[in-house]
């Protein structure tokens, strides 16, 4: 069960991000989980882990690291968008 309370954490922590930066996550629905994952590894890695948890993510420096990691990631598909 704490597994499917991650994902849905993850999920909600990606699709925040996407609308604070305001670009589309590519992948849906599971690339806001990826996007909420890595995102809140990347926070917790470069800020702490600090402020409330929420099934195991601290949430505000998630949050942070998924706009960060949005921000960079719409960043490089422009970048290959124009490429083409």
């Amino acid at each position: 069960m704490s597994f499917l309370w991650a994902l849905i954490v993850g999920g909600v922590i990606g699709w925040l991000a996407g609308l604070i930066v305001g670009r589309n996550i590519p992948g849906g629905i599971i690339g806001n989980i990826i996007a909420g994952f890595v995102g809140a590894w990347l926070g917790t890695l470069i800020l702490g882990d600090w402020g409330p948890n929420v099934a195991d993510f601290a949430i505000i420096p998630a949050i942070i690291g998924s706009v960060v990691l949005v921000f960079l990631l719409s960043l490089v598909m422009r970048a290959f968008r124009k490429a083409d």
